[in-house]
């Protein structure tokens, strides 16, 4: 028998592949009314890829929320229907024009951001129809919501993020430990036979399809794959 593969170990949650999620600044949510806020400040979060900005509402709750470019401490944001079309203001899908870049977009009427909210994203309005708002998204699909579900105007800041070298493996271990990812990342094929099921050199071609009922020690590859090999489109 050999010993468990990194799937299991991966699986059993130990330290190493535990993400220090304690570290986060917990949930960012806007307000269900029509109110302002002030930014108090704009911090890291490490559990999220882009910054958050602390807001200090005039009814004196404070939350944090996404920081799209262009926001700095000291600027007043809205939320609401009669809101500016301005980076950081919140308002229903419905009133933005066309072409205006948006994020932490709604699936739900007051149900919180749930698209669009990683560093340097957007989306933007495409048209609005009798039964919803169709917008595009960054992955260039096309989705189509209610008017009343609400969005946030501008991209979301952080943008440059990937463009910044890590320059050593020091600082790719650090991003890795933050996510509960494992670095450096072996190759399975030069594994040991006893590490992994693609490892060894007395099996050479072996087939990366297996089953969907296997055992967890051998369940590595394309799992309960419909097909493989290369397509035909003839």
């Amino acid at each position: 028998m050999g010993r468990p593969i990194r799937s299991q170990k991966r699986g059993k949650a130990s330290p190493k592949y535990r993400a220090s999620s304690h570290k986060g600044k917990g949930r960012v949510r806007t307000k269900n009314a029509e109110i302002t806020g002030e930014v108090k400040d704009i911090v890291h979060d490490p559990a999220r890829t882009a910054p958050v900005a602390v807001v200090e509402f005039e009814d004196g709750d404070i939350r944090n929320v996404l920081a799209p470019e262009g926001l700095s401490t000291g600027d007043e944001i809205e939320v609401g229907v009669s809101a500016e079309i301005k980076e950081g203001n919140t308002l229903p899908i419905g009133e933005i024009p066309e072409g205006v870049p948006i994020h932490n977009i709604e699936t739900q009427p007051n149900s919180g951001g749930k698209l669009v909210k990683a560093s340097g994203t957007y989306a933007f309005v495409v048209s609005h129809e009798k039964n919803g708002v169709r917008i595009r998204l960054p992955s260039k699909a096309f989705k189509k919501i209610s008017p009343e579900c609400r969005a946030t105007v501008g991209k979301v800041a952080a943008g440059g993020r990937e463009d910044k070298p890590l320059v050593k493996a020091g600082n790719a271990a650090k991003k890795a430990e933050a996510r509960g990812l494992s670095y450096p990342t072996v190759s399975a094929v030069s594994m040991n036979a006893v590490a992994h099921p693609f490892g060894g050199s007395a099996k050479p071609g072996q087939p990366k399809t297996v089953s969907k009922s296997s055992s967890p020690g051998s369940k590595v590859g394309s799992i309960g794959a419909k097909r493989s090999g290369k397509k035909n489109n003839d």
